[in-house]
């Protein structure tokens, strides 16, 4: 391989005969040790300092992430050899403007390098991943490709890929999640919750882990699931196995793991629309409350000792409240938002207080 060669190929001049040296070339050495194929790219590199404008720089970054996802789906394919086969990029490279591609080609290179530290970090990135955000307000229900499906409850977001590749189907979720899981007893289905795990192969169970409570929960309702806390040695009941039925909560600061068979419908009915309160306290009525509606909800000293036990189906905000106003001594006032300086309004805040 010689520099002439490689000039019209960066000026899309090459013949065929020299496209497919430059492949072969490509195939057997992506890299070489001592760094002159690199140092030598980086010389056009140095030289290429255009004043792209924003147009052109998103441009960039696209052709960029196209030429990294098909680096990864190759390492995908062939495992974790070193020999990673590019002809499929190089050919489409080839077909492009070279003045764009002359950094982008240094880049390939570089990323190609055996020690390079960023090529090590962004190969085990799921460059395919999806996010899905259920809205304050609202539930979302999301079908992933091997069939689960997924109730996100309000405020909730997970992030999966869009084919499930390995051993293992994992996920992400931040908040809560009510999954129905497609059976696979080859590849576990896996839930991440940054504190806890929860294993599955096919079955139904809840996840309740918004990222500012104190507790991440797990309620199985039919099969089987594992818990698996993601600090080391801590164990999570017996062999970490859940059972139909079981509700278990986990603190996130103490550590502390609580275990019970209370009503299952009591923690899993979000889904269809419903909230059920059993002799809960008022202050996780508030909280849910104000996670559902998107408001902030402010309790006196003098009511926290209340606990309600009541249903509510896809009720608004204020007929709830009336409700509860009916049922214990509280009232509520509505307070004002106030503006702020960007010119937006701060969030509904409600006080809740105890009525002589």
């Amino acid at each position: 391989m010689n520099k002439e060669i490689l000039k019209r190929y960066l000026n899309n001049n090459c013949s065929d005969e020299e496209f497919e040296e430059f492949v072969v070339w490509f195939k057997k050495e992506p890299c070489d040790k001592d760094g002159r194929i690199r140092n030598w790219v980086f010389e056009h590199w140095k030289l290429f300092e255009p004043e792209l404008k924003k147009k052109d720089e998103k441009k960039y970054s696209i052709l960029l992430d196209k030429i990294h996802h098909g680096i990864n789906l190759n390492r995908n394919e062939k495992g974790n050899s070193k020999t990673i086969i590019l002809s499929a990029v190089a050919k489409w490279l080839s077909r492009a403007a070279a003045i764009l591609f002359i950094p982008l080609l240094g880049v390939v290179f570089y990323l190609l390098s055996y020690n390079n530290p960023y090529f090590k970090q962004s190969s085990a990135l799921a460059v395919d991943s999806l996010e899905v955000i259920a809205p304050i307000g609202s539930r979302t229900v999301v079908q992933l490709s091997d069939g689960t499906e997924v109730n996100l409850n309000y405020g909730s977001r997970i992030k999966y890929p869009r084919n499930f590749a390995g051993n293992t189907r994992e996920i992400v979720l931040s908040g809560e999640g009510y999954f129905d899981v497609a059976h696979n007893p080859n590849k576990p289905f896996i839930v991440k919750t940054g504190k806890l795990n929860i294993k599955a192969i096919g079955t139904e169970f809840n996840v309740h882990a918004y990222p500012d409570d104190d507790v991440v929960a797990t309620t199985l309702v039919e099969g089987k699931v594992m818990i698996e806390s993601t600090s080391p040695g801590q164990k999570i009941g017996k062999g970490n196995t859940m059972i139909p039925g079981q509700h278990v909560i986990y603190n996130v600061h103490s550590g502390e793991i609580t275990s019970d068979f209370g009503r299952v419908d009591k923690y899993i009915s979000w889904k269809d629309g419903k909230l059920v309160f059993d002799n809960d306290p008022i202050t996780e009525i508030a909280e849910k409350l104000g996670r559902m509606f998107n408001v902030e909800i402010e309790l006196d000293d003098n009511v926290r000792d209340f606990s309600y036990t009541v249903t509510f189906f896809n009720d608004p905000l204020y007929l709830i409240l009336d409700l509860m106003t009916e049922t214990t001594p509280i009232k509520y006032n509505i307070l004002p938002r106030q503006k702020q300086p960007d010119g937006t309004y701060s969030k509904q805040k409600i006080r809740i207080e105890k009525r002589e």
